[in-house]
């Protein structure tokens, strides 16, 4: 793949809802899942290969670096937003990748409507947020249970241990 269909899969909210819009009307089925991908991992990379099988078209929104140091604390995100969508994007199962500012997708999700709302493990499906408006729209709400061992925060604690 080049860098340039790289980039172009990065896109704002406006013209991702209108490719989402004509992915439907051919009938694809949409997932959406979101998160910070800091410092890009295997359990990410096992997270949305199983993400992407849930339907034929997987966007992705990322929390932007305002949006990460919001819910993580002033020293995150380790990597900035742009090398995050960049290296989200450069995956194959990835079709679209959204960046929001706020502290949850919600509006993301609301515009996008995706077929299939789907998180990590750790969430209680009923707590994904989302959940009542993909529900209401007939889309389906799952997670996917995490890798063993794999995670940001034990990488960024195996790094400062090292020092």
């Amino acid at each position: 793949m080049k860098i340039d269909e790289i980039k172009g899969k990065i896109v704002k909210l406006p013209d991702a809802t209108s490719k989402v819009r004509v992915w439907k009307q051919s009938g694809e089925k949409i997932v959406w899942t979101n998160g910070c991908f800091d410092i890009l991992h295997f359990g990410h990379i096992a997270y949305l290969a199983a993400a992407s099988d849930l339907g034929s078209k997987l966007v992705i929104g990322i929390n932007s670096d305002v949006s990460v140091s919001r819910l993580k604390g002033p020293s995150r995100p380790i990597i900035n937003e742009q090398t995050r969508l960049l290296k989200i994007a450069a995956l194959e199962m990835v079709d679209l990748v959204i960046c929001y500012d706020e502290e949850t997708p919600l509006h993301c999700i609301e515009q996008i409507k995706p077929d299939v709302l789907v998180k990590g493990g750790d969430y209680q499906v009923e707590d994904i947020v989302g959940y009542r408006e993909v529900k209401a729209s007939g889309g389906r709400v799952c997670t996917i249970p995490f890798e063993a061992g794999h995670s940001t925060s034990k990488i960024i604690q195996k790094i400062k241990e090292e020092k």
